[in-house]
């Protein structure tokens, strides 16, 4: 395809929360970390090869008995969060955080799935999570 020789009218959106279709046999909860499996299909966050991470589940997506993407889900793409991390030091401020689970981090993982930055400690098992600099 050539380049541009003239404006464009492009469709856009607004890019804080995205829509994803559900994989089969999965219930995402409000609140949840959500990654997309290798077929594109949103599932729990959890440290599993090929998935990656896009973001905060907006309310629970329940598609537990249905087929590949007949449910979907709403994902904030943007923001800070708080998720557990145990053993939570002040040391971790500024550390990339990896997918645990989809409730929970931690400083390293099997499959080192990026869910964001610690850009603050709460306690010693809480973190605040600021995911934009590395959400899909």
């Amino acid at each position: 395809m050539a380049a541009l020789s003239d404006n464009l009218e492009v469709n856009r959106q607004d890019g804080e929360i995205i829509e994803y279709p559900v994989a089969a046999s999965s219930t995402i909860y409000k609140g949840a970390l959500v990654c997309v499996n290798s077929s594109g299909y949103a599932v729990p966050a959890s440290d599993t090869s090929n998935y990656v991470f896009v973001g905060v589940a907006v309310e629970k997506a329940d598609n537990s008995s249905g087929s590949n993407g007949d449910e979907k889900v709403r994902v904030y793409k943007t923001g800070v969060y708080e998720y557990t991390k145990s053993s939570a030091t002040d040391a971790d401020r500024g550390t990339l955080m990896y997918v645990s689970d989809d409730q929970t981090v931690a400083t390293s993982t099997t499959n080192s799935i990026k869910a964001g930055y610690c850009v603050d400690v709460v306690d010693s098992s809480t973190i605040k999570l600021r995911i934009d600099t590395v959400v899909q």
